[in-house]
């Protein structure tokens, strides 16, 4: 915990590679203090096909996944520390953004719980 998935345009993966994208986003999420290194998860999932308002333009949209327990404060500069950190790196992409969803305790189970 936390999951960090990355929906992009195919064509992103060609200005920067996968790696470089997904150890931004790993530092971003690092930077803030909320986690340690060793429970953060990046995937990135690169789209052939896609409709972007009626458009092809490239884009990038982070899902951000942890679990319950941040203040708004926080769940709200870890969005602005992604996205500011994406658009360093890739500038010319025209839409990038990210939304940070909440796991509750309550109902999450992985298998070392078991």
């Amino acid at each position: 915990m936390p999951h960090f998935i990355i929906d992009c345009s195919e064509n992103v993966i060609r200005k920067e590679s996968a790696d470089v994208i997904m150890q931004e986003v790993f530092d971003a999420a690092l930077s803030t203090n909320l986690f340690v290194a060793s429970e953060i998860k990046v995937r990135i999932n690169p789209f052939t096909y896609y409709n972007n308002g009626n458009t092809l333009d490239d884009f990038i949209h982070v899902f951000g996944y942890i679990m319950e327990g941040r203040s708004d404060e926080q769940k709200g500069n870890l969005s602005k520390v992604i996205v500011t950190k994406l658009n360093a790196l890739l500038p010319d992409v025209p839409v990038i953004s990210t939304n940070i969803q909440e796991f509750e305790k309550s109902n999450y189970v992985n298998k070392t719980m078991i």
